[in-house]
């Protein structure tokens, strides 16, 4: 099971393009604003200006989402967190902002309104944090 990442970047919300390069980033592992800007344009419906590739990197970097290195006359960027972590981060945000409703009969409705398989879902997690609460329990 993924935990909560210790490192979280600055800003979470990512533009449409943000989230795109990021992607490519986790993708590449290590990328050039050249690598990235290829990849892009791969697409051959696609315009993209080089110096927006690099913009949307130093707004990333800015952000907390990578980190730029240099060697020689080469920047290269790598990300501060994996794709999954990412995906942990946003799912906890999501989750705190539904809870801060506060109501407990707009939650009620709202699980109330779910399928089957939803269901099974919100019971899976529920079981996995009381294995989880047990073994903190153990552990004392």
């Amino acid at each position: 099971m993924a935990s909560l990442p210790q490192y979280r970047p600055k800003k979470l919300s990512l533009g449409p393009l943000e989230a795109e390069i990021l992607d490519i980033i986790w993708d590449l592992k290590v990328a050039t604003v050249k690598n990235v800007h290829e990849q892009i344009l791969k697409d051959p419906d696609r315009e993209l200006a080089y110096t927006s590739v690099t913009t949307v990197l130093q707004r990333l970097t800015s952000k907390g989402w990578l980190k730029c290195s240099k060697k020689g006359k080469a920047f290269s960027w790598q990300p501060l967190i994996s794709r999954e972590q990412a995906q942990v981060l946003r799912s906890y945000e999501q989750l705190n902002g539904f809870l801060a409703v506060s109501n407990p009969d707009v939650v009620a409705a709202f699980a109330d309104s779910l399928d089957t398989a939803s269901l099974e879902q919100i019971e899976a997690i529920a079981s996995r944090l009381n294995n989880i609460r047990r073994q903190r329990e153990e552990q004392s």
